[in-house]
């Protein structure tokens, strides 16, 4: 019996609970901000690149195939995902300050 009652322990101490809520969401989150570069942001930027298919540019030097389109869609995403989280977390912080007031 110690053993469930540890497990409890360690459940309740860490926050699992919390903890998955919150990956699963993050996840979500994800998908939705990955729908607004791929579906809202890049066919404005489409405009901008030759041949308009940004997703499938590549650089071809000799046998090297540089995909720096599909690397510039992974990046506009961590950029626009690191924002999201930047202003979520300044904001709770301030609600913390306000409440140790």
């Amino acid at each position: 019996m110690s053993f469930i009652r540890e497990f409890r322990e360690f459940i309740n101490e860490y926050k699992v609970l919390g903890l998955a809520i919150a990956f699963i969401i993050g996840v979500a989150a994800t998908n939705l901000i990955q729908s607004l570069v791929n579906n809202i942001i890049m066919p404005v930027i489409t405009v901008f690149i030759p041949g308009g298919a940004w997703e499938e540019a590549t650089l071809t030097i000799g046998p090297i195939v540089l995909r720096w389109g599909q690397f510039l869609s992974a990046l506009l995403n961590f950029i626009i995902i690191a924002l999201v989280v930047f202003i979520v977390a300044k904001k709770v912080m301030r609600e913390e300050k306000a409440a140790k007031k």
